[in-house]
C-alpha cells in the first residue's frame, strides 16, 4: 500500500474526505460513507484490515458528511448524512430533503472520480448505518452503471419512492448488505426487510447476517473481501 493519505477539498463543492491509495495510478474507487455522529476517519483503519492484494490499484475516499442539527439527540449539531426526525422506523424517520441534498453530494464525489480517470463502472459506493443508506440512495438513482454498493448495518431510505424514482443503470448492480444480529441501533429485521424488498424488485443482492452488534467483524471483512474481488477484479 502506498502512503498516500490525505484530505482532500479541492472545489468549494466537494465534501473534505480522507482518502487511501492501496497503490500507484488507482483503476477503481470506493467512496465509504460514515455512520451518524462519525467522520471521514472512521473507516480508515479498514483498509489495512482488508486483503487487497490481488485487486488492481484502489483510491478509498471517506467524506466527511455536512454538519447539522439532528432532531432525535435534541437538536445537537452533528455530522450527519440527514435529518433523523423521529425514534421509530416508519417512512417518517428520515427527512428527505436532507437525503437527497447528500446524495447530490455523493454525485460530486463520483463526477470528481471520474475526471481522475476512473469510470463509475469500477466505482464502488459503500457506506454503514446512516452512510449506508446513502448509499443504496444514491447508488440505485445513479444514471450510469456502477461497479457495486457496499451497504452495511443500514437500511433503504425513502423505500417508497425507489420503484419510480430508481435508473435503469443500476437495475443490475450487485449489492452487499450486511447486519449484526444484535444491532440494538438498527434492527436486524429492518434491515433484512429492505434486502427482501430489493431482492423483489430484481437486484442481485447479497444478504450476510453476523454474529455482532452496531459493527464490522471480521467475519464480515472476510466476505466483503470476497465480494470486492467479484466487482473490481476485471476493469477496463
Amino acid at each position: 500500500m502506498t502512503d498516500r493519505e490525505h484530505l482532500s477539498a479541492n472545489a468549494s463543492s466537494l465534501l473534505p474526505a480522507v482518502e487511501i491509495e492501496t497503490g500507484a495510478h488507482p483503476a477503481c474507487a470506493v467512496i465509504w460513507l460514515h455512520g451518524l455522529g462519525a467522520d471521514g476517519h472512521d473507516f480508515e483503519p479498514i483498509v489495512d484490515e482488508l486483503d487487497l492484494a490481488d485487486l488492481p490499484a484502489i483510491r478509498f475516499v471517506f467524506p466527511h458528511a455536512p454538519m447539522r442539527p439532528v432532531t432525535i439527540n435534541g437538536g445537537y449539531v452533528m455530522r450527519a448524512w440527514y435529518d433523523i426526525v423521529s425514534m421509530d422506523f416508519s417512512d417518517r424517520r428520515e427527512d428527505p430533503q436532507g437525503v437527497r441534498e447528500s446524495a447530490l453530494q455523493i454525485e460530486a464525489l463520483i463526477a470528481r472520480e471520474n475526471t481522475r480517470g476512473i469510470a463509475d463502472e469500477h466505482i464502488v459506493l459503500a457506506g454503514f448505518s446512516q452512510g449506508g443508506a446513502i448509499a443504496l440512495h444514491a447508488g440505485l438513482r445513479h444514471r450510469q452503471r456502477l461497479a457495486g454498493i457496499l451497504a452495511l448495518s443500514t437500511y433503504l431510505p425513502l423505500a417508497d419512492m425507489l420503484p419510480t424514482e430508481a435508473h435503469a443503470a443500476n437495475r443490475e448492480v450487485p449489492i452487499f448488505m450486511a447486519h449484526g444480529r444484535g444491532d440494538a441501533v438498527i434492527p436486524c429485521a429492518l434491515g433484512q426487510r429492505s434486502a427482501e424488498r430489493l431482492q423483489a424488485m430484481g437486484y442481485p443482492l447479497q444478504w450476510h447476517t453476523y454474529h455482532a452488534e452496531h459493527g464490522v467483524c471480521m467475519e464480515e471483512l472476510r466476505d466483503i473481501e470476497t465480494w470486492f474481488r467479484a466487482v473490481f477484479a476485471t476493469p477496463g
